[in-house]
């Protein structure tokens, strides 16, 4: 029988690790190690390079699972030799010179983007007041009213930086399109799933948070990865 790989699981933007709290357990159950990485949100550089160095801690292959972006992290975080795929959930899939803001600019603005504010530190923070319906409609009261009062910022500067060679040219990729997202176009999902070459891409009835509001299929596409991972 294949070893199972490790699986490190990168969040976001506006939020942090726990954010896959409810994918955790099931990974877990199912006999993997995993890692879910706390990364800064500084700058892209900063992010690949901090779940780089928690790539490179893991013994054996390893799956990166990103969502949102974290999918631009992964996909330079991927290059490293251990990394035998990666999973995009509802995530940016760079390609080399490509910004987070380029790829925004290719349709009008989503519906979130309007509660993005601006703070005089050069961070961008998501309007606790609309975070339910913006970025997980479906996600339970008590869920979004949690992740809107501990969400994490993101440095402006993050969808301005460019992206390196990205791993998804030369490891498996699998993708998860959220039709309901109001952050990312899920027109814009698909595409990227498409220009990457996924394996598998999946769609799903969910809001940006579909690793929170779906976590069962979430785990399943990346149980999917894992298996296939090692063919």
């Amino acid at each position: 029988m294949a070893t199972k790989p490790n699986i490190i699981l990168v969040h976001g933007a506006w939020g942090d690790a726990s954010h896959w709290r409810h994918v955790i357990p099931l990974l877990h159950g199912a006999g993997y190690k995993v890692v879910a990485v706390q990364n800064p949100l500084t700058s892209l550089a900063d992010d690949i390079e901090r779940t780089g160095r928690l790539v490179a801690a893991q013994t054996g292959p390893t799956l990166l699972v990103g969502h949102s972006y974290g999918g631009a992290v992964i996909t330079g975080a991927g290059n490293a030799p251990n990394v035998v795929g990666l999973v995009y959930i509802a995530a940016f899939a760079p390609d080399e010179g490509d910004s987070l803001g380029s790829l925004f600019a290719r349709r009008e603005p989503p519906a979130g983007a309007a509660a993005i504010r601006p703070d005089q530190d050069g961070f961008l923070w998501l309007d606790q007041a609309t975070f339910h319906q913006n970025f997980g409609a479906d996600l339970d009261a008590t869920d979004a009213l949690v992740m809107a009062v501990a969400q994490k910022p993101i440095a402006a500067r993050c969808f301005e930086d460019k992206c390196g060679a990205p791993a998804w040219k030369s490891k498996p990729s699998w993708y998860q399109v959220s039709a309901d997202d109001r952050m990312i176009p899920p027109e814009t999902q698909a595409w990227m799933a498409e220009r990457i070459g996924a394996r598998r891409t999946i769609t799903l009835q969910s809001s940006h948070a579909s690793l929170a509001s779906h976590p069962r299929e979430i785990f399943e596409l990346i149980e999917e990865a894992a298996k296939g991972s090692n063919t």
